[in-house]
């Protein structure tokens, strides 16, 4: 599952540079996280780097990007053989 940044975001700049696979970046109002680049950490660390940081508890999965931990790990090899090429 990719995880999403809701409205109640403050923009406090501290997820942006804790996401591993460069999936959240700053939107027109607030951060946004990109669903095709966001593993949940996966292949990273053990938990979400942008939920452990958050300090307004704003980054819940997006139940319309859900995904197995098998399909994370997919994704994780596939932006990591990207980041290769």
């Amino acid at each position: 599952m990719a995880l999403t940044i809701t409205d109640e975001c403050i923009n406090c700049d501290v997820c942006e540079p804790e996401c591993p696979n460069g999936a959240i970046t700053m939107g027109e109002e607030i951060y946004e996280i990109e669903p095709s680049k966001c593993t949940e950490c996966v292949g990273h660390f053990d938990e979400p780097q942008c939920v452990q940081i958050c300090p307004v508890a704003c980054i819940p999965v997006d139940p319309r990007n859900t995904e197995s931990r098998e399909t994370l790990w997919q994704k994780f090899h596939r932006l990591q053989a990207a980041k290769t090429a």
